[in-house]
C-alpha cells in the first residue's frame, strides 16, 4: 500500500460503557482459507457484484503479494510477502470460537460458553453443556460516532502469546449500526485453539441483531484469488484493513485488495449505514486476571506500544477518536503529535498490554 494516502483520515466519537451480557453455545474450531482477485468492472451499475473503483483510501486495487502455502509470520515478513494460505484450500472455512462485542450498554463482557465441538455451530439459546467455561473479554482502543459508510485503519500485526486456557488476542476495525446491534468486523487474531498454530490470521466477522456468527465464512462472499479469511499475516508489519458498504454490500479490504463482502440480504436491508465505528484490540480468556499479551503486551503509556494508526472513516465526518479500555489490564492513549495540544483531532491510538503481570 502506499504512503501517500496514510493521511486520508476522518472522525467523529462516542461513548460506550461496558455491560454484560451471558449467552450460553456451543461451539467448535476448524481451519481453512480462500483467495481471489478484486472485481472492478467499468460500469457498476451493470455489475451490482462489482467491487468499488477504489479501496476506502482511494487507491485502486491491485493484488497483495502471496506467500507460499504454510509460511510462518515471520517468513512472510522476510519475504515481503502480505499473506499466505496454510494449505491448498481454496476457501475460507467455518470457525466457531468466543467472539467479543464492544458496544456501549450492551458490550459483551463475559459469557457461559458450552464445551468445543469441531465445526459445530452455536447451540440454540439456553441449552447448557456439561463442559460448561465461563469467558471474560476485555478491550481496549478509539470509537467515533456518526454517519458514515465504513472506515479504515492501520493495525501493526502481532504475535503475541496467547496463555494456556485463555482463547485469543486480535486487534479490529469494527464498522456498527448506530445501536450497535448491527455489525462487520475484519482484523488479525491469534487463536491457537481454533485456527491451530500461535500465527495471526486475517479475520471477517458479523453480528445480526446482536447474535454472533462465525469467523470468516458466515455470510462472507469471497472474490480475492490471492488472499482470503485465514489466511496466515506477516508478524510486524503494518497493514490496512477497511470496511466500505456500496452496491447493497459490506465491502472488506486488507492490504491493496477487496477480499470479498457482506450482503445488505443478512439484515433484510437494514443495515446500510454506520453509526460508530471502533479501532480496538480484544483479550478473550477463562480467567477474571488474564495473562494473555494485547498488541505487543505493552501499556499504552509506553511510547513503543502498538498503534492504531490512521484512524479514518468513509463518507463520515472528521475523525476525532474518543479512547477506552474496559480494565487496568489493558490501555489505550491517544498518540498525539503535539502532546501539548488539546484541540488537536485523535487520529492515532496506542493500546495494549501484558494482562495481570502474569
Amino acid at each position: 500500500m502506499s504512503k501517500a494516502h496514510r493521511g486520508l483520515l476522518a472522525a467523529g466519537l462516542a461513548a460506550a460503557v461496558a455491560g454484560s451480557m451471558g449467552v450460553v453455545w456451543t461451539m467448535g474450531a476448524d481451519a481453512a482459507e480462500t483467495p481471489s482477485a478484486p472485481v472492478v468492472a467499468e460500469n457498476p451499475a451493470e455489475d451490482p457484484a462489482a467491487a468499488p473503483p477504489l479501496l476506502p483510501w482511494g487507491e485502486r486495487p491491485s493484488p497483495i503479494k502471496r506467500g507460499k502455502i504454510g509460511a510462518s509470520g515471520a517468513a512472510l515478513k522476510a519475504a515481503g510477502a502480505d499473506a499466505a494460505p496454510e494449505d491448498s484450500s481454496t476457501t475460507p472455512t467455518a470457525l466457531y470460537a468466543p467472539k467479543g462485542r464492544f458496544a456501549g450498554a450492551g458490550s459483551l463482557k463475559q459469557e457461559r460458553i458450552g464445551k468445543l465441538r469441531q465445526g459445530a455451530p452455536p447451540a440454540p439459546a439456553g441449552v447448557a453443556d456439561a463442559a460448561d467455561t465461563k469467558w471474560w473479554y476485555y478491550y481496549a482502543g478509539g470509537r467515533q460516532t456518526g454517519e458514515t459508510d465504513g472506515g479504515w485503519v492501520d493495525l501493526t500485526v502481532h504475535k503475541p502469546v496467547v496463555q494456556p486456557g485463555e482463547y485469543h488476542t486480535l486487534a479490529e476495525l469494527a464498522v456498527q449500526s448506530a445501536d450497535s446491534n448491527q455489525i462487520v468486523e475484519v482484523g488479525w487474531t491469534v487463536d491457537p485453539k481454533t485456527n491451530k498454530d500461535n500465527e495471526p490470521h486475517l479475520f471477517v466477522y458479523y453480528w445480526k441483531d446482536r447474535t454472533r456468527s462465525c469467523y470468516n465464512k458466515c455470510g462472507f462472499t469471497q472474490i480475492s484469488k490471492t488472499v482470503k479469511p485465514g489466511d496466515v499475516l506477516p508478524v510486524g508489519a503494518t497493514k490496512r484493513f477497511g470496511i466500505q458498504h456500496y452496491n447493497n454490500r459490506w465491502w472488506v479490504a486488507y492490504d491493496s485488495e477487496w477480499v470479498g463482502y457482506f450482503l445488505d440480504e443478512l439484515w433484510e436491508g437494514r443495515y446500510t449505514k454506520a453509526g460508530l465505528v471502533q479501532w480496538f484490540g480484544e483479550v478473550t480468556g477463562d480467567d477474571a486476571s488474564p495473562c494473555t499479551d494485547m498488541g505487543n503486551g505493552r501499556h499504552a503509556k509506553d511510547e513503543k506500544a502498538s498503534v492504531l494508526g490512521n484512524l479514518a472513516l468513509t463518507a463520515g465526518p472528521p475523525v476525532n477518536a474518543e479512547v477506552f479500555a474496559t480494565s487496568g489490564f489493558y490501555t489505550a492513549k491517544a498518540a498525539l503529535k503535539d502532546e501539548t495540544d488539546p484541540t488537536e483531532p485523535v487520529l492515532n491510538v496506542r493500546y495494549g498490554g501484558p494482562g495481570d503481570n502474569c
